[in-house]
């Protein structure tokens, strides 16, 4: 089982609140993915998971908070409604793995106790390298604190045997976004945040008037735009169409 959640704190010197995000083994204690953004949510979830089932695998199950991105919750201290996922719980479900919502802060207890341990070593690790970005800060997390914290802290596995299944990093960079379905209008093009994204002609039909598509928006930003399990065209942060030649095939 892995844990998710994240802590706002004044992580580097000189700046305001930022949150970290970690994504941790429950068994071992062992951090595989943590960094820091302006604001956790949908997309710093998707990018602690992505990097962590890129390096490790899938998991059985992810054991969150019960926060707005992660969780609908009609009642608030009430039950999760798992009827109705948010963008997360899609994923998670496509993915197989189990999905477990933390009732109590004592349930929590393992990741309280490690963001305590962070909060005092990581900021004072932070400041004394003169790290002052956030660019900057997750490159030192990734590449220098990580392996000296997982070498201190983590615990070795009861069972040797790992417990992750591999995974494809091209079919879960398809999953782990935000994935929602559109109508595509009469001037074939599609209506996403704002934009208006031109599909570009298609050897497969003359236009997609009228069709339902669905659009994926990934973490770096980017958008594609999927009829079925057709790829039908990628773009940009700013809803700019990708050189087709550059596209790569995707389910």
């Amino acid at each position: 089982m892995l844990h998710q959640d994240g802590s706002r704190e004044p992580w580097l010197a000189g700046q305001g609140d930022l949150d970290l995000i970690v994504t941790m083994d429950d068994a071992t204690s062992t951090i595989y993915s943590a960094f820091l953004v302006e604001e956790e949510g949908t997309a710093s979830s998707f990018r602690g998971l992505e990097e962590t089932f890129v390096a490790k695998g899938l998991p059985c199950s992810l054991y969150t908070d019960r926060g707005s991105h992660y969780f609908h919750t009609p009642k608030a201290g009430g039950p999760v409604d798992k009827r109705h996922l948010t963008q997360i719980g899609r994923a998670l479900r496509q993915l197989g793995i189990e999905h477990i919502p933390a009732y109590s802060p004592q349930a929590r207890g393992r990741s309280e106790r490690m963001f305590g341990t962070l909060q005092d070593r990581l900021a004072k690790e932070l400041k004394r390298a003169g790290i002052v970005d956030i660019e900057a800060a997750n490159r030192f997390i990734s590449e220098v604190y990580l392996p000296e914290h997982n070498a201190r802290f983590a615990r070795p596995p009861e069972v040797a045997e790992s417990v992750f299944v591999a995974a494809d990093p091209g079919l879960l960079a398809e999953i782990l976004c935000i994935e929602e379905t559109r109508v595509v209008a009469r001037d074939n093009t599609v209506a996403y945040d704002g934009l208006r994204l031109q599909l570009p002609k298609s050897p497969a039909r003359a236009h997609f008037v009228k069709a339902t598509v669905k659009v994926r928006k990934y973490p770096d930003g980017g958008l594609a735009v999927f009829h079925g399990p057709r790829l039908l065209a990628r773009y940009n942060a700013e809803g700019q169409l990708i050189d087709r030649s550059s596209l790569r095939a995707a389910a």
